[in-house]
């Protein structure tokens, strides 16, 4: 079963090294991995996304929390969220599908972010289905290059990912 996880780090070196030698030390695939510094500069949030059984599952989460630079880990499978993903793509762009291009773009609510004589370069974000339908239509028109992100995610509500109070070494916060 594929698990979304958000880990809040501290903001130090080595912290990323770490965290994806813990998941390639015990045979674990991180599917993909977004990570950027949070609303406080001193910690960052990581996206992770992998799959597994329960215990697969049960066990990652254990072996981060355990982790020194770890605040807190959060599987949003327990919970309500949203999610969103971005992608860019260069399609070839010529006068027979460039009209065929902008529809697409409109349609999927995306931006073309770079224009050359033959060529597209696209944005678009949004869930994994979304992004999933656009490549469909328009591999046929030819896509040149694809970056993804991978999906982002947050807790819907007022539930956030932040630890309540200042936090401790260990992953543990006071309390």
């Amino acid at each position: 079963m594929r698990h979304i996880i958000s880990v809040l780090v501290e903001n130090e070196f080595g912290v990323l090294s770490r965290i994806s030698g813990l998941f390639s030390g015990r045979g674990f695939n991180i599917e993909s991995l977004c990570v950027a510094e949070s609303l406080d500069p001193t910690t960052s949030t990581m996206t992770i996304v992998t799959t597994g059984n329960d215990a697969i599952i049960e066990q990652i989460l254990k072996q981060l929390n355990k982790l020194i630079n770890v605040i807190k880990v959060t599987d949003f499978k327990e919970m309500d969220y949203v999610s969103r993903e971005m992608i860019l793509v260069k399609l070839h762009a010529d006068e027979k599908t460039r009209e065929e291009i902008l529809r697409m773009v409109e349609i999927f609510r995306g931006k073309i972010i770079d224009v050359s004589p033959k060529a597209y370069t696209l944005l678009i974000t949004g869930d994994e289905e979304k992004l999933k339908a656009f490549l469909a239509l328009i591999k046929p028109l030819g896509i040149k290059e694809l970056v993804r992100t991978g999906p982002i995610a947050m807790a819907r509500g007022d539930r956030t990912i932040k630890p309540k109070e200042k936090h401790t070494k260990g992953g543990e916060e006071n309390g």
